[in-house]
């Protein structure tokens, strides 16, 4: 059947071959999950094989088989954990089981992990924020500290906690094959005012328009105050790495991994203090909520 098109103003294109094509396909699908993301999944792909050789259980995911994998991890791990690992697993094994998503949406499926939930009932465990004491701490040694490392870890938490950033916002993985070099915050998207400073945070996983967000940090009165020491800090930075492009640079040169941010921390708060990474966030959020700001805002 011959098929008539009205004439349109489309620009002429090359035609590609298929040779180039599905290399081309093959590299967006490799793009389509975060490097963790797809790290997680083939973690919980390899737990859900292992389940079915050891039990002797057909790999093919059907509603029976899938509740009795919830049944058994259920005792080991959170059932919210397991909850996660189906995801990974349906995104894994959908190419070769099809019928996997209808499996998992099944009654017997989701009342198994339903039940699961209301017999394996785990106390929520939160990281204990930082307090504005903590800060007060904090500013008596690094506010008169000339050292890099050090102006830069203070400039980190304080940007932290006043951004509501995730730790993985700030600091580079510390596995290698988790690095996205797009997720690099940069120099030249910083810009400075009497009263703020901003920078364009590059984009994440949660960003599923690609743009980034636009960061920006006001000046307080307070002794927190996050802009002096950003601007100590990013005084420093010019002055060694005048050429380099990324924000947040050491000493030696390389970005602050989490590892790095972590063991300046221990240095203040000892890991039995509960406090991580992640209390920048939580003592930021609590900070707004006593400073009246609505929940939905926050």
């Amino acid at each position: 059947m011959n098929i008539l098109l009205r004439p349109s103003r489309q620009p002429e294109r090359p035609v590609w071959s298929l040779g180039c094509l599905v290399p081309e396909r093959a590299i967006a699908l490799g793009c389509a999950l975060e490097a963790s993301s797809a790290a997680a999944y083939d973690s919980a792909t390899h737990s859900y094989l292992t389940s079915c050789n050891n039990h002797q259980i057909p790999i093919d995911p059907t509603p029976d088989t899938l509740s009795l994998y919830i049944i058994y991890m259920c005792y080991f791990i959170k059932p919210n954990s397991v909850r996660s690992y189906l995801s990974g697993i349906c995104n894994k094994l959908e190419p070769i089981f099809p019928n996997i998503c209808q499996a998992l949406s099944h009654s017997l499926v989701t009342q198994t992990l339903q039940g699961c939930t209301k017999l394996h009932t785990v106390t929520t465990h939160h990281k204990q924020p930082l307090t504005h004491s903590s800060f007060i701490q904090l500013h008596v040694i690094y506010s008169i500290s000339l050292e890099h490392d050090d102006l830069l870890f203070f400039a980190m938490i304080l940007t932290g906690f006043h951004g509501l950033l995730h730790f993985g916002e700030l600091a580079w993985p510390d596995k290698i094959e988790h690095r996205d070099y797009r997720k690099v915050t940069m120099r030249h998207t910083v810009s400075i005012s009497s009263v703020a400073f901003e920078f364009l945070l590059p984009t994440h996983k949660a960003d599923k328009l690609f743009e980034g967000n636009r960061i920006i940090i006001q000046s307080t009165a307070l002794r927190g105050d996050p802009l002096l020491p950003f601007k100590r800090y990013l005084t420093s930075r010019d002055t060694l790495f005048r050429l380099r492009p990324e924000l947040w640079l050491r000493t030696n040169g390389s970005l602050p991994t989490r590892g790095w941010f972590i063991r300046y921390l221990r240095k203040h708060f000892p890991a039995e203090s509960n406090i991580s990474g992640h209390s920048m966030r939580a003592c930021g959020a609590t900070a707004l909520a006593e400073a009246g700001i609505p929940l939905h805002i926050i």
